[in-house]
């Protein structure tokens, strides 16, 4: 299935118009940014994808029946947003409202993925950690980064390359019989400062994803956070104006369609200028983008003109990510008859949908 047919494919059964206009409008613009999408992330992937959920605002005490409530009462929240984020276009390609704001995000998981190219990554945090989840990512021939939770417990069956603390091997998720994974991980540490990385993939050949790849990779998870700070903040989603569950949905999916055509114009404007999307000003697009537009003039061309001059496109104040640079000379190959599949077994997990649980992100 190629980059299209997703866009086409996904977000579309069982939804109403909002949603469907959503789409449609996506796919368009993912039709405009082809070219400018890069495929330098993580090249030997089909796409990469990333996912999580964000809590709506608490709407205002309007209704009589909510007048009383106390402030961070749990009637006051309209509920979240799963979302399914394309990294290189920079596009939200699924998105759904769950009024549960307590849900586990692990109940929406697959069904966020479920449809995407076989050979796509896909990167989420530590809410999502699970053996089960691991395991059906890679049965279903996808790949996936995931940070190492705590206290998770491994056995270590190859060793590609260690020297003090520097670790790249094959390992068993799950040394107890009470839960373990099926599919063998990669587990890559390292130490960078005072902070100790650890990170677990099903890339299982260090030399398509070298450690310093999963970490960049990783890192890039917090775009989405940026995206939602888009919705949220710039485009003022959290002043919901509606205790009404109908007129609150309107409201998010017109915030989308426009926070989806902003995200498309930065990525073309960083690459008719020659620039990463992250140098070019979101704030500032949000601004002067419907100013330009309003006098009849074409922002984009604007922004890329006149961009550096103006400060709207400036150098990105992004953290550089470190890590170690290990030569394929330094690794030892696992052997051809290394066993990477065994018999499975998952410990209960309260994932249910109104099963509350402590998220730790990371």
């Amino acid at each position: 299935m190629d980059d299209q047919a997703v866009y086409k494919r996904l977000g579309t059964e069982g939804t109403g118009p909002l949603q469907r206009l959503f789409q449609h409008i996506t796919t368009l613009l993912t039709q405009r940014i082809t070219v400018a999408a890069t495929i330098a992330l993580a090249p030997f992937a089909k796409g990469v994808y990333t996912l999580d959920e964000t809590t709506l605002d608490a709407v205002a005490r309007k209704l009589p029946a909510l007048r009383g409530r106390p402030a961070g009462d749990d009637q006051l929240l309209p509920g979240k947003l799963a979302g399914l984020f394309d990294l290189r276009r920079q596009l939200w390609v699924r998105l759904q409202f769950q009024d549960d704001p307590h849900q586990n995000e692990k109940v929406l998981a697959r069904t966020l993925v479920l449809g995407l190219a076989v050979g796509s990554l896909i990167l989420a945090d530590l809410g999502y950690f699970g053996f089960a989840w691991f395991d059906w990512l890679t049965d279903q021939g996808y790949h996936w980064v995931s940070r190492l939770r705590a206290k998770t417990s491994y056995t270590v069956i190859h060793v590609f390359y260690e020297a003090g603390e520097t670790f790249d091997g094959i390992v068993w998720l799950g040394a107890h019989r009470a839960d373990r994974a099926a599919h063998a991980s990669r587990l890559i540490r390292f130490r960078v400062g005072n902070t100790l990385y650890q990170y677990v993939t099903n890339v299982l050949n260090p030399t398509v994803l070298p450690p310093l790849e999963v970490a960049r990779l990783y890192a890039r998870r917090w775009d989405i956070e940026l995206a939602v700070l888009l919705v949220k903040e710039h485009l003022k989603l959290h002043l919901l104006w509606s205790c009404k569950t109908a007129v609150i949905q309107q409201q998010i999916w017109a915030v989308l369609i426009i926070a989806q055509v902003l995200q498309a114009l930065r990525l073309e404007i960083a690459w008719r200028a020659g620039v990463d999307p992250f140098e070019v000003s979101m704030a500032l697009l949000v601004e002067y983008a419907p100013r330009y537009a309003a006098e009849g003039r074409d922002p984009v061309a604007v922004f890329v003109e006149r961009g550096r001059e103006l400060r709207f496109i400036r150098p990105s104040r992004r953290t550089v990510i470190r890590g170690p640079e290990i030569p394929p000379e330094a690794l030892t190959p696992a052997p051809a008859d290394l066993v990477v599949v065994r018999t499975p077994r998952y410990a209960e997990r309260k994932c249910m949908p109104h099963g509350r649980s402590k998220k730790t992100k990371n």
